[in-house]
């Protein structure tokens, strides 16, 4: 296993579409790219997705096959796992498909106020014990760190097996009074058929086997709305 790791990590370095940044490269300050990605990475003025917490990066690779006209670049810090979607957008050719290897928090180093359209979270770890409510990818610690470089009432998508995590989120949303553009608590027998929400991951295969039902939670973030917890 360890050899196998060494190896996908050789491979993930030579790939020229994905993104590792030395820790004191951003740390405390901005990446090189940040507010120049659609000019000197993608080089199109083509709306960005990210998908957060990317793992295998089936969204981002899929995303990007589906439409050639947005640009998307998975983020996350575990680059054996990212490695098999980068080896997949090698393989395909895709342009408009990018991987970036850093921990979340650091995000805002590497986005400008407005430069990116959506964010999906595609089955995160829910963080449920209290003392880790800053962690959770949905919640509204990482809500504000999006709001610096979201555009104004861009889309947050998430997708995930747990229920506790989907009923968090909605009530942030609704405590917030944000718009919702999609909330169901079965997606695949709600929505059968929506080419958007078909891409299935890998841990989302394992627990529909196991009979565990789908959420799926869209919304918009404004800009100048600062998100607040429950009871705040």
């Amino acid at each position: 296993m360890a050899k196998k790791k060494l190896q996908r990590w050789a491979e993930l370095n030579s790939f020229s579409h994905v993104i590792q940044p030395a820790f004191e490269d951003v740390f405390g300050k901005d990446y090189e790219l940040k507010g120049k990605w659609h000019k000197e990475w993608f080089k199109n003025d083509n709306p960005i997705v990210l998908e957060l917490g990317c793992g295998k990066g089936e969204y981002t690779v899929n995303l990007a096959l589906k439409y050639p006209d947005k640009n998307f670049i998975g983020i996350d810090i575990k680059g054996h796992r990212m490695w098999r979607g980068a080896r997949e957008a090698k393989e395909k050719e895709l342009l408009n498909a990018a991987f970036l290897r850093t921990r979340i928090e650091f995000i805002r180093s590497f986005f400008a106020p407005g430069e990116v359209d959506e964010i999906w979270i595609t089955f995160p770890d829910p963080q449920l014990k209290q003392s880790r409510e800053t962690k959770r990818l949905p919640g509204p610690w990482f809500l504000n760190l999006y709001r610096s470089f979201l555009k104004d009432n861009g889309i947050v998508h998430l997708k995930t097996d747990c229920r506790e995590l989907y009923d968090y989120t909605l009530s942030i949303v609704k405590a917030n009074s944000l718009e919702i553009i999609t909330s169901t608590t079965d997606l695949h027998n709600d929505m059968p058929g929506n080419e958007l929400l078909a891409i299935r991951t890998f841990y989302e295969e394992m627990f529909l086997k196991e009979n565990v039902p789908i959420t799926y939670l869209s919304f918009r973030l404004p800009n100048e709305k600062i998100i607040k917890g429950i009871g705040q």
